[in-house]
Order: structure tokens, then sequence, then C-alpha cells
């Protein structure tokens, strides 16, 4: 199946109200892939009628569920969508999250210098561009990563299906901005084998040399369980952090964070995690949880730049930073694999 998003359609939506919510998880334009061991749901990249129409994150590749022997690793984290929320908000029965950060399952986003490529020589009123997203307008002097902007030209996506896989690829040009490039993604299971890969390649075709940082979120809803003592993060390296977490919510040991507490209403477990080196060997994280017996291994190809660990009562997320410098005319690559398998009994 082949998709095109004419981007005149998506210049008139702006998205400054949040999407209206959809009486059935069906509606959204989605697609099914199975390898026999995964079997995965997408949402696919729409602008009128799309799961996310956030400005933060990457449209393509937000995954819905996964399922493996029984275990669901991902899903929705949030209650519902408001414009008027601010990130997200934990009223206790519920989570209310904003527009831009109502995502679901391991998303990227891109950052250049805290902001977005563009945005600090834009004046108000003029271009910058989010990657994954496309060219938007800047309202005022103060970026704010969880702000909705509004679209001016969203680029033209096409998206292809096959039983075990599914590719993504925006084209944009902003002359404004000097900003242009073809990014692809693609979401592949691996034959036989309980893995997923996460498969990007993106080619600078503008004027200017992008400077950028990527990260997963990595939006982690395992069985439901809430982030607490049953939850451990493993790293190769041993693990010190300039802002270590309150003890009371999690403890940093040798090469593992472990939490202290399950998290409750109000909570927010986040922390940066150093002491990995220059080499991608150190760009490996696993997320086990012992009480429901499974886990998944996240491994990158290229060196970490930043690694963040933030979590709330319904979502634990483990987020890898690389960066990446791409002179006109030149391409980078970059792949991250998901090993999903179940502990033995013995260990939970």
């Amino acid at each position: 199946m082949r998709m095109t998003l004419a981007a005149a359609l998506a210049c008139a939506a702006f998205l400054g109200a949040a999407p209206a919510l959809q009486t059935s998880e069906s509606e959204f334009p989605q697609a099914e892939i199975s390898n026999g061991q995964l079997r995965l749901k997408l949402y696919l990249p729409d602008a009128k009628r799309g799961y996310y129409r956030g400005t933060r994150f990457d449209w393509s590749g937000t995954i819905g569920s996964l399922e493996y022997q029984g275990h669901r690793y991902y899903g929705p984290w949030f209650s519902s969508v408001d414009s008027k929320i601010h990130d997200y908000h934990d009223f206790g029965d519920k989570i209310i999250a904003s527009p831009c950060s109502a995502d679901s399952g391991p998303v990227d986003e891109f950052q250049t210098n805290g902001t977005a490529l563009g945005w600090d020589e834009a004046p108000v009123g003029g271009t910058f561009v989010k990657i994954g997203v496309g060219v938007l307008r800047k309202d005022d002097a103060h970026y704010d990563y969880v702000k909705q902007y509004e679209i001016v030209n969203p680029g033209r996506w096409s998206v292809e299906t096959h039983p075990d896989g599914v590719e993504f690829t925006q084209e944009l040009s902003d002359p404004s901005s000097g900003y242009g490039y073809i990014y692809r993604k693609v979401v592949r299971l691996v034959q036989d084998k309980p893995e997923m890969m996460l498969e990007h390649h993106l080619k600078n075709t503008g004027r200017r040399t992008i400077h950028s940082a990527v990260y997963n979120h990595n939006f982690l809803v395992l069985d439901k369980q809430p982030p607490g003592p049953d939850f451990v993060i493993t790293v190769p390296f041993q693990i010190h952090s300039p802002d270590p977490p309150s003890e009371e919510l999690a403890r940093i040991r040798g090469n593992q964070l472990v939490f202290s507490k399950v998290l409750r209403s109000g909570e927010v477990m986040e922390t940066l995690l150093e002491g990995f080196g220059p080499s991608p060997q150190d760009n490996v994280i696993r997320v086990e949880n012992r009480k429901v017996g499974a886990g998944v291994r996240i491994t990158g190809d290229h060196p970490l730049s930043k690694f963040n660990v933030w979590s709330i009562r319904t979502v634990l997320a483990v987020e890898p930073f690389i960066t990446m410098a791409v002179e006109p005319g030149s391409e980078f690559s970059w792949t991250t694999r998901y090993d999903y398998y179940t502990l033995p009994s013995n260990t939970k």
C-alpha cells in the first residue's frame, strides 16, 4: 500500500487544538505486521486523522501495541488529550496529555542545541524545521519542546506496508531556513526472531548542514505494570550521575538503576546517567520486569552522547541520545535493535 499526504492539506490544518478523540482505536490510520514471534500495530502519519499530530515527535513509527508470548510492551500511558494541558498532568484518577506529548511506543525526537533546526536564526513569524514533523512557525522568542506549533508545511509523506515491516518516507524543503531533507524510517521485524529493527536514513537536500541530536523516548508500558522495584534497568558501564534521583524513588547500583518504591500519582523519577564511553558497545540498555518475567534489550549502533531516564506511575522511558552532522548532499544512517524476551522462572 502507498499513501501520500499532500502538503496543501496540512498547511491549512493548524494544530493549536487537541486532535479529536476517536471513538475506536480502529478509526486511526494503522497497519499490523507480524513475523510469527512478534505482532505489532503501528499508527500511520495523517494530518487530519492520525493518532499523533503533535509537533514534538517524529510522525513515523508510532507503535500502539507490541505483543510477544502473552506480554504487551506498548500502549497509551495517558487517559486523554487536551490542548489546554502543558506536557501532561496527573489528576490522580487519570493522566491527561498535551497533543505534543501524547504518543506511544519507541518514538524519536530531533533536537538542535535544545531547540530545532533554524530556530535561533528565524525571526518571530519566520519558520524552523522539526525533522519528522515539518516546517513550523516561530511565534515567540522562547522555544518550548512540548508546545504545539503551527505546521506551515508537513512535507510529503509516503508509506509502504509489508507483512513484516513498514517503510515511512518524508521529503521536505524549507527555502526560508535553508533546510531540506529526505527522511526514511523502516520498522522491520527480523524473520523467526523476537526482534524489531528501527532503521533510519537521513539525506540532506538543503543548503545548510544539519546539526542535530536524536533520541528515542521509548514509552514502555509493559503489561500495564507501574514502575517500581519489579523493574531493573541495566547498562554495560558503571553508572554515575550529575543529578542522581531521590533515593526515595530510585537508586544507582553499579551498572543498574533500580526503583525504591512503586511510583504514585504526582511522583516523577528522572535522572541523567553518565559513565558511558565513546564506543557503540555502551549503547545497550536492558529493561526487565521480574514480576511478569519479561524484558527488552535496546541496542544502538552509534555512541551515546546523552542518556536520560524518565518515569511516572504509568510509564517508564529510557532515552538514549546520539548526535549527527550531515553536510549538504551527504547522508547519515543509524539503526536501533529491540530484542524482546522472557525471564527464566527462577529470576521472577
